[in-house]
C-alpha cells in the first residue's frame, strides 16, 4: 500500500510538471502565425510509416543507421513495459498486462532483448561523442551545453536500459527461487540468472525492487528533462514527419496579400477585396520569432541537432557561414528568450532584439542556394529553406536590403521588364552580326 501511495504521488508530480512544460510551449505556439492546411491524410500516414517508423532516411548510412533504428524501435517496444509499470504502480498489482496472453510474452521478450541492443547502441554513440572527432557534431552553434545535453540524454537512456535489464533479472531470479509463475519471457534475464543463480531470493528481490523504482523514476525525470533538451525530438519527430510540407521541394509559397495585390494590378477592373477598418497590415516575411509559422517552430523543437543538414549544405561545405542546423537552433533559442515576455506582455512586445542580426546574420540568409539538400537529408523532415526564404522576404520587402547583384536585377526588372540591363527594344541586338543559315531547323 505504501508503494502504491508513493508511486501515485510521484506520478502526479510528474504529470503536473510535464503539463506545465507543455503549457509553456503551447503559449509560445500561440505567438506564431498559421501555416498550410493539413490535408492528404493518407499520404501523410504513408510518409510517417516510411520515414518515422521505417527510419528510411537514417539508413542512408547503413551501419550507424541500423544502430539508431534499433534505439528507436527499442523505445517503441519498451514503452509497453513502461505503461505496464505505471498501471502496476497505480493499482498495486503485478504484471497487469499479462491478460494479453501470447502477445504479452512477445512484448516482454522483445523488450528484454531490445534493452540490451539499445544499451550497446548508446555505448557506441557515447564513445563516438566523447572520444572521436565527428565533424558534423561540431560547429559554432554547438556550444558546450549542446555537447553536455547530448551526453546527459544518452547517459539517461543507458541507465534506463541497464535498470530494465537488472529489473528483469531480479524478477526472474525471485520467481525462480520462490517457485512463483514467471509472467512473460525474458531471454536476457534468464541468461543472466543462469550465471548468477547462486544469489539468494532476498538478493534477487532487492535487485528487482531497486531496479523497478530506479527505472520508473528515471522515466519520470527524463520525461520532464526532454522539453528543455535537444532530445525533445523523442516526442516531436513522429508528429513532425506527419505534418511534413508535401509540396515539391523547390516550390516557394506566395504571400496571399501580395498575390491579391498583383492580380488586382494586372486586372484593375476587378472588384478589390474589401479591407476591414481595423485591418493591420501583416509583416512581409520573418523578422522575429512571432513572425514564423507554427510549423517553423515545430521544426525547431523537432531538430535533433544531428548535423546531417549542415553536412550536405553546399554553402557550408564551401566555407560560407550558413548552417541549416544553426537556423533551427537559433529560432528555438530566440523563442525561448522572447516567448515568455510575449506571453506576459502581448504579441507586440519588443525587447529591441530580433531573430535577424541578433541571432542569424544577413550573410547566412543570403548564402542559401535553396537546393533543399538540407530538407532532403533531415531524418525528421524539417523544412529549413521555407524559413530562410521568409527571412529574405523581410530583408527585401521591409528593409530593401539585398546584395548589390540582386538589387541590380530588381532595378532591371522594374525598368526593363527583365533581369537584364537592356531595354526590350535592344534585347535582340546581339544577333545583328550573326550569320544564320536560312535552312537551319528551328
Amino acid at each position: 500500500m505504501l508503494k502504491q501511495i508513493l508511486f501515485s504521488l510521484s506520478f502526479i508530480l510528474t504529470l503536473a510538471a510535464f503539463a506545465c512544460s507543455i503549457n509553456r510551449l503551447a503559449g509560445f505556439f500561440r505567438m506564431t502565425i498559421p501555416a498550410f492546411p493539413i490535408r492528404d491524410i493518407g499520404k501523410r500516414i504513408r510518409l510517417t510509416l516510411s520515414v518515422a517508423i521505417g527510419q528510411t532516411k537514417i539508413f542512408r548510412k547503413p551501419v550507424l543507421g541500423l544502430f539508431h533504428a534499433l534505439v528507436f524501435w527499442g523505445f517503441c517496444i519498451i514503452i509497453f513495459g513502461s505503461i505496464e509499470m505505471v498501471l502496476d504502480g497505480l493499482s498495486g498489482s503485478e504484471k497487469v498486462l499479462k491478460i494479453l496472453g501470447p502477445a504479452y510474452d512477445v512484448l516482454m521478450a522483445s523488450g528484454d532483448i531490445f534493452a540490451l541492443l539499445v544499451g550497446v547502441a548508446i555505448i557506441i554513440f557515447l564513445t563516438r561523442r566523447l572520444f572521436f572527432h565527428i565533424k558534423r557534431f561540431e560547429g559554432d552553434e554547438m556550444n558546450s551545453w549542446s555537447h553536455k545535453d547530448a551526453t546527459i540524454s544518452l547517459s539517461f537512456i543507458l541507465i534506463l536500459m541497464i535498470s530494465l535489464i537488472t529489473m528483469n533479472l531480479g524478477y526472474v531470479g525471485l520467481m525462480s527461487h520462490t517457485g512463483g509463475n514467471i509472467e512473460g519471457i525474458y531471454p536476457i534475464g534468464i541468461l543472466l540468472f543462469s550465471m548468477l543463480h547462486q544469489l539468494s531470493a532476498e538478493t534477487f528481490g532487492l535487485i528487482y525492487e531497486v531496479s523497478w523504482w530506479l527505472h520508473i523514476l528515471l522515466i519520470f525525470l527524463f520525461a520532464n528533462y526532454l522539453p528543455y533538451s535537444k532530445h525533445f525530438h523523442v516526442f516531436m519527430s513522429i508528429p513532425n514527419v506527419f505534418l511534413s510540407r508535401l509540396d515539391p521541394a523547390g516550390r516557394l509559397s506566395n504571400m496571399e496579400s501580395i498575390t491579391r495585390e498583383v492580380k488586382f494590378m494586372m486586372n484593375p477592373e476587378a472588384t478589390p477585396v474589401p479591407v476591414p477598418s481595423d485591418y493591420q497590415p501583416e509583416r512581409f516575411g520573418v523578422k522575429d520569432a512571432e513572425d514564423v509559422t507554427w510549423k517553423n517552430y515545430f521544426d525547431a523543437l523537432s531538430c535533433t541537432q544531428c548535423g546531417r543538414c549542415t553536412a550536405v549544405c553546399p554553402a557550408n561545405i564551401t566555407g560560407r557561414k550558413l548552417s541549416p542546423r544553426k537556423i533551427m537552433m537559433d529560432l528555438r533559442a530566440r523563442m525561448k528568450e522572447k516567448g515568455p515576455l510575449m506571453v506576459k506582455h502581448g504579441r507586440d512586445f519588443s525587447d529591441n532584439r530580433s531573430l535577424i542580426r541578433d541571432y542569424i546574420s544577413e550573410e547566412e540568409i543570403w548564402a542559401c542556394t535553396t537546393c533543399n539538400a538540407c530538407a532532403t537529408e533531415c531524418p525528421v523532415n524539417i523544412d529549413h529553406p521555407s524559413l530562410i526564404i521568409d527571412l529574405r522576404r523581410y530583408l527585401v520587402m521591409e528593409e530593401a536590403s539585398a546584395p548589390g547583384e540582386l538589387k541590380a536585377v530588381f532595378s532591371n526588372i522594374e525598368n526593363n521588364g527583365a533581369p537584364w540591363q537592356y531595354s526590350a527594344e535592344d534585347r535582340l541586338l546581339w544577333t545583328k552580326d550573326l550569320e544564320i543559315c536560312e535552312n537551319y531547323p528551328l
